[in-house]
Formats: C-alpha cells, sequence, structure tokens
C-alpha cells in the first residue's frame, strides 16, 4: 500500500511539473550592418497565394522585436526596406532568434524553431543539386570544339537531369519527410505555381503523418488540393502517356490535314503565331532539327495562333511568316487566336509551346525548345 501511494505521489509530481504548450512567439532579430529606423516586415502567403503582412518593426541599434502568436507552425517570409530578397523561417509559438545576412536574405540563421529545422533540410537537400549541376557545367563550358561535340550533348544530358531532379525536388522533400511541419506548408507554397502536378502531391499529401492533416492548416491544403484535382482531371487527357486527340484542320490552301495521318511517325505539334516574338526565334532551331530528321521519321504540325484583333490581315501575316522563317512542315490554322479549337483542344495558354509525341500518337514530352527539344526527337527515332 506505501510502495502503491509513492508511487501516485510521483506521476502526480511529474503531472504537475509538465508545462502547458506556449501560445505565442517572441522573434529576436539580429540585423547587423542595417541603419536604425529601417522597417521590417512579417509576412506569409494566403489562401490565395497573395502576399499577406502580418506584423512589422523598426531596426534599432541593430535589432528588432516582433511578437504575437500562431495556430500552428507556418511559412513566413521576413523583409526588410532596401535589402533584396527574403529570409524565410518556419514560424511557431517559441522564442525564436534569427540573424538577418543582409547580402542574402535567404542565408539568414534561424534558432529556436523546432520545425524550421525541416526547411533547413530542404534547402541543403536543394544546395547539393545545385552543386552536382555546377560540377558538370564546369567542363560543359570548357568543351567548344566540333570534335568535342558528343561530349557536350551527353553533359547537356547530365545537365537536364539535374535540372529535372531540381524541378522535382518539393515533392522528393514531401514524400521523403512525411512528419514535418514544413513539408505541409511547402505543398501549399507549391499549389500556387502553374505547374503544380496535383495528383502525385495529393498522393504525397495522403501519406503525411495523420496530425499533419488533421491540422487546420492540412484541413485547408486537402480541400484546395481536392480543388485544384477537379480541373486538373478536365484536362488530364494531356498528360504525358496519354495518346494525343486527334484534329482536322485547313492548311492555307484550303486542304484538311489530320493528325491521325501522322501516325506512325514521331510528330512534334508546334504551337505559334507570326505574331509571338519568342516562336520566331525559336523556328530557326526547328528548321534545323526538321532538316536533320525528316527523313528519319520526324513530322511537324504547325498550328498558327494568328488571328489577334490587331492584324489587318491574319492569314496574310501568316503566310509571311511561313515563307520567311523556312516552314517546310504541315501548317494549320483556324486564324481565330487562342479560340482556334485545336489550342482550346490542348488547353494551350502561352505560345511557343509545343507536344512531342511518339510513332504510337502517344505524348512523351510538352514545351521543350533549344537542345532539349533535339534530344528528345533523336531519342525516339532511336527507339522507333
Amino acid at each position: 500500500m506505501k510502495k502503491t501511494l509513492i508511487l501516485v505521489l510521483v506521476v502526480l509530481l511529474f503531472a504537475s511539473c509538465k508545462q502547458d504548450p506556449r501560445t505565442d512567439f517572441v522573434i529576436n532579430g539580429k540585423a547587423e550592418g542595417i541603419y536604425n529606423g529601417i522597417r521590417v516586415y512579417l509576412k506569409n502567403v494566403d489562401d490565395q497565394g497573395r502576399e499577406a503582412i502580418k506584423d512589422t518593426a523598426i531596426v534599432m541599434d541593430g535589432k528588432f522585436t516582433m511578437k504575437g502568436s500562431v495556430e500552428e507552425p507556418s511559412v513566413y517570409f521576413i523583409s526588410l526596406d532596401g535589402t533584396k530578397g527574403d529570409a524565410i523561417l518556419m514560424l511557431e509559438n517559441s522564442e525564436i532568434d534569427i540573424e538577418i545576412n543582409k547580402e542574402n536574405p535567404l542565408d539568414s540563421k534561424v534558432t529556436g524553431s523546432e520545425s524550421h529545422i525541416g526547411f533547413v533540410d530542404f534547402q541543403d537537400e536543394m544546395a547539393q543539386i545545385r552543386e552536382e549541376g555546377r560540377q558538370i557545367m564546369i567542363p560543359y563550358r570548357q568543351l567548344k570544339l566540333p570534335e568535342e561535340s558528343d561530349k557536350r550533348d551527353s553533359l547537356q544530358l547530365e545537365l537536364e537531369k539535374v535540372s529535372v531532379r531540381l524541378i522535382d525536388h518539393p515533392l522528393n522533400f514531401v514524400r521523403n519527410h512525411k512528419d514535418t511541419y514544413f513539408s505541409l506548408n511547402l505543398i501549399g507554397l507549391e499549389a500556387n505555381k502553374p505547374k503544380f502536378k496535383v495528383v502525385e502531391f495529393m498522393e504525397a499529401f495522403n501519406n503525411l503523418d495523420s496530425d499533419l492533416k488533421a491540422s487546420a492548416q492540412g484541413k485547408k491544403i486537402k480541400a484546395k488540393l481536392e480543388e485544384l484535382l477537379k480541373a486538373y482531371e478536365k484536362v488530364a487527357y494531356l498528360e504525358i502517356g496519354k495518346v494525343a486527340p486527334n484534329f482536322e484542320a485547313p492548311t492555307p490552301d484550303g486542304e484538311i490535314v489530320s493528325l491521325n495521318d501522322l501516325k506512325g511517325k514521331v510528330t512534334i505539334i508546334d504551337f505559334w503565331a507570326a505574331w509571338c516574338g519568342p516562336c520566331r526565334r525559336e523556328n530557326p532551331n526547328v528548321v534545323r532539327i526538321y532538316d536533320k530528321y525528316h527523313d528519319q521519321g520526324l513530322e511537324i504540325v504547325g498550328v498558327s495562333l494568328d488571328g489577334q484583333s490587331r492584324q489587318k490581315d491574319p492569314k496574310q501575316a501568316w503566310l509571311a511568316a511561313i515563307k520567311q522563317d523556312g516552314l517546310k512542315w504541315n501548317q494549320v490554322s483556324h486564324l481565330k487566336y487562342f479560340n482556334d479549337p485545336i489550342a482550346k483542344l490542348y488547353d494551350i495558354q502561352a505560345i511557343p509551346a509545343t507536344y512531342i509525341l511518339d510513332a504510337e500518337g502517344i505524348i512523351v514530352a510538352k514545351n521543350l525548345r533549344g537542345k532539349a527539344l533535339e534530344n528528345k526527337v533523336k531519342e525516339l527515332l532511336e527507339k522507333a
């Protein structure tokens, strides 16, 4: 009985010593080299992807202080008047110290926020990928002689792989860090970007720890993902791996060209217009690729989005551009600008835009330009 009583007293003692969760934050800022009177801003990004100022402070004697509370750990930004860029921190209800790097605010040092460790891990992994790219870029830039072209092309492919890894880094980070608030915040930030892989991020979200998904922020992000998923499903037929939808359209001479007529050939669908400067600058590269690979099985269909209201004679502008740029492949257009039915079918929001199809008519890549476009064409023809 005596032992039982002692055990109960010990349990009660530990319970009474347990502290309630902190409900406020204090940011102690060091801003060496920043003049007195400079204003500091604490900002975040709202549900619509817009920047919102949450608090301000004034630098005095190289220091500033901010106080408040947050419902749960979230990504916030700190900026200073006259300083380019933002410092990033995971803000939580704790005492946080931040040393502002005025030359590169992104390198500011943050301590005191446990959830900030996730952001540091994210940045470190990103820096490692960039360093790998830099190590490839050094010899790549030194290869300039014609006889070094094969080696240069090989390094170009390695650089493209690094570029893909950088693009995919946020998604891979979330997949590999299922228990950190930064992963949850990262999904929310990425969801505001135009090229958002909603299916993959929804899957990654579903694999997060249950307490993260059940949080207030988790519920908001889930609702946003579901909304984006509905929009995505309307154009899911255009994803890589899908068969490109067929279309028929008139050439300048009024003949009808069908995409299905080109099956059996590696095909580029090239959306462009006479009025589009970037399109016209890319045309010499497309001409070069066509001349080099047409005899090996490459076809191109140019879909013009001429028909802009400011064009006095859209068809004449289209014909003149075809002649001036030496476009030798199939050209079609309804001369209806972005209301062209093919543009709508392929969800074209900006040009230049390309869809690259294999010999079976399956979409294998999108919006490649320059050397990347040639490399993909070469790869597909070698497989055909």
